[in-house]
């Protein structure tokens, strides 16, 4: 594991670092070609460049959010954003269902909208696959 990423879940309360801990190894089994590195300041997986998932502490959760979720056609995936992001919410480790994480993460490379790009293209969002 990325050490900057152990450092991050290392900081978070016992439940909030199960949670990390579970993301970081789902999602790093399922993303081996990716990218990883602390990002404005939370954990996130790129593909060439391009933002894919991430997750960060917020008040009372840990936040998961997929760049790309909002053309996955999750409906346990809630939209986040003007963009085409989406995000799940986990409280406690146990919610955490893996099937759905594997399913989520194979749509991030399946389907993606081109962030890396977003600022030169003076914010339109174009698909990239």
């Amino acid at each position: 594991m990325n050490t900057a990423i152990q450092d991050y879940n290392n900081l978070q309360s016992s439940s909030d670092k199960e949670i990390c801990d579970q993301l970081v190894i789902i999602i790093n089994e399922n993303l081996p070609d990716s990218e990883n590195k602390i990002w404005h300041a939370h954990p996130v997986w790129f593909l060439d460049g391009n933002p894919i998932v991430g997750y960060s502490k917020l008040k009372n959760c840990i936040r998961l959010l997929f760049w790309s979720g909002q053309s996955f056609n999750e409906e346990k995936l809630a939209n986040e954003g003007s963009f085409q992001a989406s995000e799940i919410r986990y409280t406690t480790p146990e919610q955490i269902n893996p099937e759905d994480l594997k399913r989520w993460l194979k749509k991030a490379t399946e389907i993606q909208w081109d962030y890396k790009n977003l600022v030169k293209r003076k914010g339109i969002l174009e698909r990239l696959k």
